[in-house]
């Protein structure tokens, strides 16, 4: 009997309750698989996080993508939000202390210095606005949108690597506040207690989420922005445009390229992070109006504070009164600028500070994310609990390495460039070879059936890391092809290049015998 048969007999009680009975549980099933797929299981909330939930402004979202109809309108005012959003976080006082690694680590040029610090900031932005498309779009934070390209499991190894590249970069921003504000309490304050200060700063405001931190880098960017003008009037006469290291040709070429590398590697940081910072944007936002936002606002900021460092090493380099009177570690640096301004200086000094925590904000906000994508018990923790988590981790490695910063900056930043641009390499050729005409379903960002396997794209990362080692020039460690060069440290070219070589072929064998 068929079922419409059963429907319309009246006689049959039992069968037509029967039948009901199954459509109502296959209807019931559907819904719910429907509903699964449209909205992920919420995480468990601690009570700290109800709390944060419930005041105004605060986030509980944790890896979750943002609906669209959660999503802000664009308004006249959304780029200049974006602008100065990118100009406060990147107008940071640690990348100073990276400018002064130029003249006064390196030994080049003002001019040398300059141009490789303009430049390297430069490309590394374009890869920061290309990978802030992806926020818009698809409404997922930057190593969720990963999983397409690198696959589930893949991506898995971005996030712990990101987990250190902001952890470092915390750290760091820790030791430099930590440093300036010893110096200006006269040593009264301990570099440690410092340390804290900032540490704790960064945390209050990543804490209650990303809106908070965004209103709060709306005006950041003001007073950091008149202490840089303060500190190229008291120490801008004090620059040295004439001095230079002695070297060879070869030792000269070198170090550009070293310092280069260097400079493209601060930017570089941000790109596993960018979309994060625009998943509230509707994905009517074009993508090539975020890409040039995100690029004019960040290299503007970094060129500022990279040029001012670049200066402030030549002060150093070129006299023993300051070298004597400050010494060469970053806190000192930063002092030579205020050399003559008594009190005011100290103060601008402590707006420096500020600028430190609106760097170190994002990155303790993405840290807490960053735990919850590793998946498994760590997907079901509240995000306030990884944000202190993270916290206490690069306050106690800064406090660890608060002697030691410039050799942690040359070791460090390099290592950061070697594996965002093999990732970014993969990213792009993903997008414009195999994605072109494919498209994405945002909607499976948490399908691993669905979602590419990731063989060619890890293999692909492995490979360029094989190509970063050969070219690498650390202290620790100086590779075959960076000792046929005089030493310049080409890990991050030759990880791009192994790794653009091999992932389109691995790739299109990978959707070939597998499909996705």
């Amino acid at each position: 009997m068929k079922l419409e048969d059963v429907e319309k007999a009246p006689s049959s009680p039992t069968l037509r309750s029967l039948s009901q009975i199954q459509l109502d549980k296959s209807a019931s099933n559907s819904s719910s698989d429907d509903s699964d797929l449209a909205k992920p299981e919420p995480l468990p909330q601690s009570r700290c996080q109800r709390w944060i939930s419930s005041l105004k402004n605060g986030e509980r979202r944790g890896i979750e993508p943002v609906p669209i109809e959660k999503r802000e309108t664009i308004t006249p005012s959304t780029i200049l939000h974006m602008l100065l959003m990118w100009f406060s976080m990147t107008l940071a006082t640690n990348n100073i202390i990276v400018g002064s690694m130029g003249t006064l680590v390196l030994g080049l040029s003002f001019k040398d210095a300059a141009l490789c610090a303009v430049f390297g900031c430069l490309a590394g932005n374009c890869t920061v606005g290309f990978m802030s498309i992806w926020g818009p779009k698809s409404g997922n934070r930057t190593l969720i949108v990963a999983r397409y390209f690198m696959g589930y499991y893949p991506s898995k190894v971005c996030i712990i690597l990101n987990l250190f590249t902001n952890i470092g970069y915390s750290m760091v921003n820790s030791v430099v506040g930590g440093q300036i504000l010893s110096v200006v309490s006269g040593g009264n304050l301990s570099v440690i207690v410092g340390i804290i200060i900032v540490a704790v700063s960064s945390w209050a405001m990543a804490l209650f989420g990303m809106k908070i931190f965004q209103l709060y880098e709306r005006v950041a960017w003001l007073p950091q922005l008149l202490v840089i003008c303060v500190m190229v009037g008291s120490a801008g006469p004090n620059f040295d445009f004439n001095i230079q290291t002695s070297m060879s040709t070869e030792q000269l070429i070198a170090k550009r390229i070293t310092f280069f590398s260097l400079a493209l590697s601060i930017a570089l940081a941000w790109a596993p992070l960018a979309a994060d910072y625009y998943v509230y944007l509707p994905p009517q936002m074009k993508g090539s109006r975020t890409f040039l936002v995100t690029v004019f606002a960040a290299t503007n900021a970094m060129s500022i504070v990279l040029l001012m460092g670049i200066g402030l090493g030549t002060v150093i380099a070129s006299s023993a009164h300051y070298a004597a009177k400050y010494g060469s570690s970053p806190g000192g640096v930063l002092m030579t600028a205020y050399d003559s301004l008594g009190g005011f200086g100290k103060f601008c000094a402590v707006i420096n500070v500020l600028a430190l925590v609106a760097n170190n904000t994002p990155g303790a906000y993405s840290m807490g994310m960053n735990f919850q994508m590793v998946g498994g018990m760590f997907g079901k923790v509240p995000r306030p609990i990884f944000t202190t988590l993270a916290t206490v981790i690069y306050a106690a490695c800064a406090m660890g390495g608060r002697d030691r910063l410039y050799e942690v900056f040359k070791s460090f930043l390099p290592l950061i460039g070697y594996w965002v641009m093999m990732f970014v390499v993969i990213v792009f050729e993903e997008h414009t070879i195999f994605r072109r005409n494919r498209g994405y379903d945002w909607s499976q960002w948490n399908c691993r059936d669905k979602l590419p396997l990731g063989i060619a794209a890890g293999v692909a990362f492995l490979i360029g890391w094989a190509g970063a080692i050969v070219g690498m020039s650390q202290a620790y460690y100086i590779g075959p092809i960076a000792q046929m060069a005089s030493g310049a440290d080409l890990g991050l070219w030759l990880g791009a290049g192994f790794t653009a070589i091999f992932f389109p072929p691995l790739r299109a064998l990978e959707l070939k015998f597998i499909g996705r």
